[in-house]
């Protein structure tokens, strides 16, 4: 039976019958008819979200046991501090820009992650600082990469998106930029922890040592969709302990490490940079689902796969203007987290959570 006739069918009983004697003999008929009846005509689907917004602080090393309860307790508090910012923006109908700028703000402002304070230092011992932020409506994107004064990095590179006429700017030019447009900046002690002081020492210990084995890339980044049904994405990152001449990361290239297409999806990354550069990983996700259908997990799962075949790990962060939201990593973990107006939450670190 079509829907439209079980429609029509269900009328012409209700007005034939009272209610207490309609409902066991419509429970009869149901029982009789279900396996032909369309699905959507018994069960109605679960509400699509208004908004959603989907978090990560970088993948890696992070295993069970790798982190004291201290570290795991600090790490999910100032995820779900970071979903705290975005969230607001988004009930209140802001848009997924000022979301996502907002999220990554608080992880920034966070020693635990290696983007703004706490960011891990370059082989001569100083801060470098890349970050991109690209809106899936327009196709607008700023980017900064190796900036050494930008408190908020992310909102360095929203400045050039929106106050410039070019989508990355790097180096002392990109310090210039941000000392004319006003923007706060701070000193090498702001950004500095002991930790990463020590961190770079060990590496330099070592002889031939261009990686950290026990690397955990805390890059950061934010997707997010809002109630107007667009997307964006960021990611703002330190780069690599030790890092020399200048290197810049996926991060902040667009396409690489960060893109937003309302056509796709919105994508942000953290791991392996050299890789996801030769992959073109976030604009490859969003090429996949644009062009071939594919939902955003399976192509995101597909894309880190080659990354995987080249000898690279990390993972990434996805969102749909459908309201689909997700993640694809090759390591052991990836701080992560995400949240939607259908009441959906979740906080993840490890693996098999």
């Amino acid at each position: 039976m079509t829907r439209d006739k079980w429609i029509r069918f269900r009328k012409s009983i209700e007005k034939a019958l009272p209610l207490p004697m309609l409902l066991p003999r419509l429970t009869l008929l149901l029982a009789l008819v279900g396996m032909t009846m369309p699905a959507s005509a018994a069960i109605d689907p679960p509400p699509e979200p208004k908004w959603a917004i989907v978090i990560h602080g970088g993948a890696g090393a992070m295993a069970r046991g790798k982190l004291s309860k201290e570290q795991d307790r600090a790490i999910r508090i100032a995820l779900a501090g970071a979903l705290d910012a975005g969230a607001r923006i988004l009930k209140e109908g802001g848009s997924s820009v000022d979301a996502v700028e907002a999220a990554v703000k608080v992880l920034e402002d966070d020693p635990n992650f290696n983007a703004g304070r706490g960011a891990v230092l370059t082989y001569e011992g100083g801060i470098s600082l890349d970050a991109a932020i690209m809106d899936g409506k327009t196709r607008k994107a700023g980017a900064i990469a190796g900036t050494t004064i930008a408190k908020n990095p992310i909102s360095a590179a929203r400045k050039v998106m929106t106050d410039s006429p070019h989508v990355m700017l790097s180096g002392t030019g990109g310090d210039a930029f941000v000392t004319e447009m006003g923007l706060e900046t701070a000193d090498q002690a702001y950004f500095e922890t002991p930790e990463r002081r020590r961190q770079l020492e060990e590496l330099k210990s070592k002889d031939g040592a261009w990686f950290d084995k026990e690397i955990k890339y805390g890059t950061v980044g934010a997707v997010a969709l809002d109630t107007q049904g667009h997307v964006a994405a960021a990611t703002s990152t330190g780069g690599l302990t030790g890092k020399r001449w200048g290197r810049i990361g996926d991060s902040p290239l667009i396409g690489a490490g960060t893109y937003a297409d309302d056509r796709a999806c919105a994508v942000s990354a953290t791991g392996a940079g050299e890789y996801f550069i030769r992959v073109g990983v976030a604009h490859e996700i969003c090429a996949r689902v644009r062009l071939k259908g594919e939902k955003i997990v399976p192509a995101a799962t597909a894309v880190m796969a080659e990354v995987k075949a080249l000898g690279g790990d990390g993972g990434v962060i996805v969102i749909a203007p459908d309201g689909q939201i997700g993640w694809s990593f090759n390591t052991p973990g990836m701080y992560r987290g995400g949240r939607d107006s259908t009441g959906r939450e979740r906080i993840a670190i490890y693996g098999d959570e």
